[in-house]
């Protein structure tokens, strides 16, 4: 009996002494905090990256989520997929309209609005959310319907986080803009902040309610761990921004134009199908105008006429204000972030019409040049008669080679000769003049 006691004596006291310092661990365990900024067009790219932080962030069982915000606005849609994904997440999303200068307008009011913790850094605002076509304007009815549609989701995110109701409406409605100050004092906002550490300070303790129930933030002296964009993402996230499309477009064009020209290059063929594919990615995500990419077409087409019709440069002028009209209307938005920019435009314009006019010209001074080898090369040679050559026959030598002729005239031996045709290894001649 003693015996069984001290073994499981010995069992208790081994058990305990190997569970304490994970137990120990597991309670002065350090609090951790997922941090991620979006600096930025709020695009699907953004929406992609913080659904997937939100998702790192429960996996890691981060104490919350830290948003770094300055965005001027974005898609409706994309808005909607991380407004929807903060309402779902079991960890508490801090937005943090931050650093100094920073701004949450348009799309980035939901975003805010929707956040458990609202916080904003010194010398930033927020508001200006009324609803903009992104294809350009709207008529009164659908301007109606969008804003009405836009007021009434802000004002169920405002009830459900207990914010401002009537400001968020007048975000929407009257396009109201406040700064930090103001948007704490007529609670939009639960805290302005000067950094991060601060901000984890001051909503220590603060309880949040998430989808899966009510949770006490500890984040006094938590462990801050940022969460950078995918390689992937910052590659999309470039090539969604308006000017780069259109670079991506013009050089698929030029790609592919090389190919048609020089069957076999493939190497521009590859880059310039790459190119193209990247820019209609962009174009998804941007307020594209076919107008304006048919104009654009429509220079290219004139670029290349120049070389085959005479018009003393009026084809080349016609190329040039197509693409440039083509280029302004090409993204059609009251946006500024969305709009190309005439520097980008103008030097567009200019280098193609010098690329297709020049290459154009070269290909076709080389299909009217004379051929110099082959049978073709041999037709306006001279040489000289041989043998007597008439039409039944003879010899002459052309280019230091011996070649059997014929002529409609008698050409007596030792004359200068003229080749005319050639027919398999018979080459007709007549008198050099």
């Amino acid at each position: 009996m003693n015996r069984k006691f001290i073994f499981l004596a010995l069992i208790f006291i081994s058990t305990v002494l190997f569970l304490s310092p994970l137990l120990y661990s597991a309670q002065n365990k350090k609090s951790e905090v997922l941090v991620i900024t979006v600096n930025g067009v709020i695009n699907p790219v953004a929406s992609e990256y913080i659904g997937k932080s939100i998702k790192k962030a429960s996996e890691m069982n981060a104490e919350a989520l830290i948003i770094e915000l300055d965005t001027p606005g974005g898609l409706d849609t994309s808005m909607r997929s991380i407004v929807k994904d903060i309402i779902g997440s079991s960890v508490p999303v801090v937005v943090y309209v931050s650093p100094s200068g920073a701004r949450a307008a348009s799309a980035g009011v939901f975003i805010t609005m929707a956040a458990h913790v609202a916080a904003m850094s010194p010398g930033t605002n927020i508001g200006a959310a009324h609803p903009v076509a992104m294809g350009g304007k709207m008529d009164k009815v659908i301007a109606e319907k969008a804003t009405n549609d836009a007021a009434a989701y802000i004002k169920s995110i405002a009830e459900s986080r207990g914010r401002n109701v009537k400001w968020a409406e007048d975000a929407v409605r009257k396009s109201v803009s406040v700064t930090e100050t103001e948007a704490l004092k007529n609670n939009i906002i639960d805290l302005i902040a000067k950094d991060i550490n601060t901000l984890l300070s001051e909503i220590d303790g603060k309880k949040t309610t998430t989808a899966y129930g009510d949770k006490t933030l500890k984040t006094a002296g938590a462990k801050i761990i940022r969460h950078e964009m995918s390689f992937r993402h910052k590659i999309l996230n470039l090539i969604s921004d308006p000017n780069v499309a259109y670079i991506l477009m013009m050089l698929g064009f030029y790609g592919l134009f090389f190919e048609l020209t020089n069957p076999g290059a493939i190497f521009p063929g590859v880059i310039g199908g790459i190119c193209l594919v990247l820019a209609f990615y962009s174009f998804q995500t941007l307020p594209v105008n076919y107008a304006g990419l048919l104009l654009i077409i429509i220079g290219l087409i004139l670029f290349i006429l120049e070389v085959k019709v005479t018009s003393y440069g009026m084809l080349t002028i016609g190329g040039i204000v197509s693409m440039v009209l083509g280029s302004l209307m090409l993204f059609e938005s009251p946006l500024p972030f969305l709009k190309l920019s005439l520097s980008v435009i103008i030097p567009a314009a200019i280098v193609t019409a010098l690329f297709f006019v020049l290459t154009f010209r070269l290909a076709y001074k080389a299909y009217k040049r004379k051929p110099v080898t082959g049978a073709e090369g041999m037709i306006g040679l001279e040489g000289v008669a041989k043998t007597d050559i008439t039409p039944g026959g003879g010899m002459v030598v052309v280019h230091g080679e011996f070649w059997s002729a014929y002529s409609d005239d008698v050409i007596h031996k030792e004359e200068r000769v003229v080749v005319e045709d050639v027919k398999g290894l018979r080459v007709k001649v007549k008198k050099s003049n």
